[in-house]
């Protein structure tokens, strides 16, 4: 249904809507970082990147595979791939795991639905780091903990 989807957005441009881009905060020693969903503007943006790059190709070993199902656009397979790397809640928890010491708890606030791939996505990412990672969504609390989440995978 590409053409109904592109025709949805001619109108909301026509009048003057936008959909709000999914943001996280996350606070790192007593400073609140704002990211962006495929933002490149943070100070630290090539290191975020370059570490949930390397991420991404350990946590494929481990049998992680990017739900592609989440990406809403038409583009090919491995655009939607980078489209899922850009996700804010991805980069607010790959800021924290670079500023933070290991073993340190993460706290990541967004301003809409976690997508079910970086559900997976920061599952995994706590059971690899050993770490406790709370999102809050506009749902819910998600406490991430040993590779599993609190909400028994209900995201």
């Amino acid at each position: 249904m590409w053409k109904e989807v592109n025709r949805v957005r001619g109108v909301m441009e026509n009048l003057g809507l936008r959909k709000n881009p999914g943001c996280n905060w996350i606070e790192v020693k007593n400073k609140v970082h704002t990211l962006l969903a495929g933002d490149r503007l943070h100070p630290n943006m090539a290191q975020i990147i370059e570490k949930l790059e390397g991420l991404g190709m350990e946590m494929k070993k481990s049998g992680y595979r990017p739900d592609t199902n989440f990406v809403l656009q038409d583009v090919e397979e491995q655009d939607k791939e980078n489209i899922l790397c850009g996700h804010s809640e991805k980069l607010a928890v790959c800021l924290g795991r670079l500023s933070t010491p290991p073993g340190t708890c993460l706290c990541v606030i967004k301003n809409l639905r976690i997508c079910g791939d970086c559900h997976t996505a920061i599952k995994f990412i706590a059971r690899f780091e050993g770490r406790k990672i709370y999102v809050r969504d506009t749902n819910r609390f998600h406490h991430f903990k040993d590779g599993l989440c609190s909400g028994g995978d209900y995201w």
